[in-house]
């Protein structure tokens, strides 16, 4: 029977490891639950998320604030001069190209759906400090919203997209999170442990992206509805999956260096376009002073927010279970897939280069983000308090209606959401080729065209049976054994780079010192 089974999928897949195979059988199990069972699987699924969040925050506050800090370690150190790749070796990819094909697999689709919709929850329903509808909460909804988006989700990400670009262009690798180990586990990488560590991986970043096809078809069709007075149902979301899908297919076919790399530059364009005009639409001295004031005020608060737990006060400590511990469990579990499809375009860069590029332009560019999207948000509210009784999905279109150019915004806003949708579902079938694969870098265009189909398949049938928040459940709940994961790729790592710099004598030394009593002086030495 196992035999038969890797022979079908050897035969659908080429190149595709009993890795491949076993994420697929599991993932179908899942499905197959979540399908006939959607009730019971999202009760159960959901108490183990919140007794994780509950139990847990603390643990995850440390931990991404550690690698916060383990980041910036590597790019004050003589080690962030080493290379991913070869000594000489150029980066594959402009500059710009680069940014905006890690922006839109990174976050894209999430900054338009949450940019005016979670500075306007923590204004309005639920504020992280202050009292609700005062200048202090607003000034908090920003600062939080900065900061659930910021450095520190980069970090996450920039991690595992280091230590997958280090051991696969600099030390030969295959592109794995399991070769990562190696420093630490030596030849256990290729056994058993290895190979589950890579499975997680795969499935990981396939329902990541089921759930994201979902739900963005579902924003798609509340952004058409508000707009044309199209039903909110089924039958729209399934045609705007089957769309995206096939967009996204063509995309896959071309592979990085057509496909994904015109889409993120067209993504990032259109994204650039609507922030501008939203930026001259509103209160623009408004929002600037309020980006500016902000930023000062992130960076101040920077290390309470990191630690905070609120642990005596009951309200407040809900609010950062709810907030802060979801996106930190959320980061760490869409880090298998963003961090592979990063380390595979930064061939090239050195790690001081990689890090900071990573942790710092995209923050500054949510952060600019939210600033004008909230501040719209909010002065919108202002007058017209229902807006805060849409759903999620709705606000942004609601936020829009109350300027002028409202209808224009809206569609650029729909044809945006439907871009990134497609970009980070292409991005996401390249990382499960690759996968697949056993790490290649170009893996056979019909492994990418199954595994499109498969998770877009997978979104379609929960969508249906009402199960996608369960499998949602699933991803966050697989945070927290990736997490162990990742603190061991972070000792790994610092082993392996350590030995590097030790090899390549690479050290802040001083060639000369002064001699006593004879300082170095620039305005005698002349």
């Amino acid at each position: 029977m196992t035999r038969n089974a890797n022979s079908f999928f050897q035969k659908l897949l080429p190149g595709s490891t009993s890795v491949g195979t076993g994420a697929i059988v599991l993932l179908l199990i899942m499905v197959v639950i979540g399908a006939v069972l959607p009730t019971e699987f999202q009760q159960i699924t959901q108490q183990a998320r919140d007794y994780i969040t509950y139990s847990l925050g603390w643990y995850y506050l440390l931990l991404v604030t550690g690698i916060v800090g383990f980041c910036l370690f590597f790019i004050i150190s003589p080690m962030g001069d080493i290379r991913l790749g070869e000594p000489g070796t150029k980066p594959e990819y402009s500059k710009t190209s680069w940014l905006a094909m890690l922006f839109s697999a990174g976050m894209g689709i999430g900054l338009v759906f949450f940019g005016a919709a979670e500075p306007l929850s923590h204004y309005a329903i639920a504020a992280p400090n202050g009292e609700v509808g005062s200048q202090a909460a607003l000034a908090d909804a920003l600062r939080y919203s900065f900061f659930h988006w910021g450095i520190h989700a980069w970090s996450v990400y920039a991690i595992i997209a280091l230590s997958l670009a280090y051991f696969k262009f600099r030390k030969k690798e295959r592109g794995l999170l399991s070769v990562t180990l190696k420093p630490l586990f030596l030849q256990w990488t290729e056994r058993l442990p290895g190979k589950a560590i890579d499975m997680v991986c795969l499935i990981a970043t396939a329902i990541g992206v089921a759930t994201t096809l979902g739900f963005g078809a579902v924003q798609i069709n509340s952004g058409l509805s508000y707009l044309f007075g199209l039903p909110e149902n089924f039958h729209i979301q399934f045609i705007i999956i089957l769309a995206a899908t096939v967009c996204f297919l063509a995309s896959a076919i071309t592979g990085v260096d057509r496909g994904i790399q015109l889409l993120s530059n067209i993504n990032v364009l259109l994204a650039l376009l609507l922030l501008v005009v939203v930026l001259a639409v509103g209160p623009t001295v408004h929002i600037m002073n309020a980006f500016v004031d902000t930023v000062g005020a992130y960076f101040q608060q920077f290390i309470r927010m990191s630690f905070r737990t609120a642990a005596f006060n009951p309200v407040h400590h809900e609010w950062i279970e709810k907030w802060t511990i979801f996106y930190w469990a959320w980061w760490l579990s869409w880090a298998p897939f963003v961090g592979t499809f990063i380390a595979r375009i930064s061939k090239g860069r050195t790690i001081r280069e990689f890090l900071t590029h990573v942790m710092l332009i995209p923050t500054l560019f949510s952060f600019l983000w939210f600033s004008v999207f909230g501040i719209l948000a909010v002065d919108a509210y202002d007058l017209h308090p229902e807006l805060a009784q849409l759903t999620a999905e709705q606000i942004l279109f609601g936020v829009f209606n109350s300027y002028s150019l409202g209808i224009t915004l809206s569609i650029v806003a729909v044809f945006l959401i439907f871009c990134f949708f497609i970009t980070s579902a292409d991005s996401a079938t390249h990382v499960l080729a690759m996968l697949s694969e056993n790490g290649v870098l170009t893996p056979h265009t019909r492994t990418k065209v199954v595994w499109g189909a498969l998770i877009a398949a997978i979104s379609v049938i929960l969508l249906a049976a009402g199960g996608l928040g369960a499998l949602q459940n699933m991803l966050m709940i697989i945070a927290l054994p990736f997490s162990v994961v990742i603190i061991l790729m972070m000792i790994a790592l610092y082993i392996e780079v350590r030995h590097e710099q030790k090899e390549m004598g690479l050290y802040l030394k001083p060639e000369q010192y002064p001699e006593k009593g004879s300082p170095f002086r620039s305005y005698e030495d002349m």
